[in-house]
């Protein structure tokens, strides 16, 4: 109360500017930017895709049969994103996944666990919101059916 006209206007005068903080006033997440590439956020949904029993493989019947000729070549290793399209914005990603499922089993549960996995290890990996995982089932494996890629392989 005992402040003078003049005293009030300053400090309303610099109340409402912006200051100029030091780069020690920051927190560390206000030090920088982080950005997550799609290939980070397809290998994780891969992974945790892959994660799921009763999930046989991943990947479209002729993107199995190029990843099983890739894994032949001396020092090949099976991709970890095969079967996996992402798309990755600022705060939000979506995952595409070609599924190869176990037979006997239930689809729609195996689906949801899928998806389950996938929205968990994203999120919880990235900080990432998963807006949707959209999952679509292209074979079941039959119990006696041969690995792709291991007839007269060469141990």
């Amino acid at each position: 109360m005992g402040r003078s006209a003049n005293q009030e206007g300053k400090q309303s005068e610099t109340a409402g500017k912006p200051q100029a903080r030091s780069g020690a006033d920051l927190r560390p997440e206000e030090r920088g930017r982080t950005t997550i590439t799609d290939s980070v956020v397809e290998k994780i949904a891969g992974t945790a895709a892959r994660e799921v029993p009763g999930v046989h493989s991943l990947g479209a019947g002729m993107a199995r049969t190029f990843g099983a000729m890739r894994e032949r070549v001396p020092g090949g290793h099976p991709s970890v994103t095969r079967g996996v399209k992402v798309e990755v914005g600022e705060r939000q990603a979506a995952v595409d996944l070609d599924v190869v499922v176990e037979y006997g089993l239930t689809i729609p549960a195996i689906a949801a666990d899928v998806r389950g996995n996938v929205i968990s290890a994203v999120e919880r990996m990235t900080g990432l919101q998963v807006v949707e995982v959209n999952i679509v089932v292209d074979d079941v494996h039959l119990p006696d059916e041969e690995e792709q890629g291991t007839e007269g392989r060469v141990e």
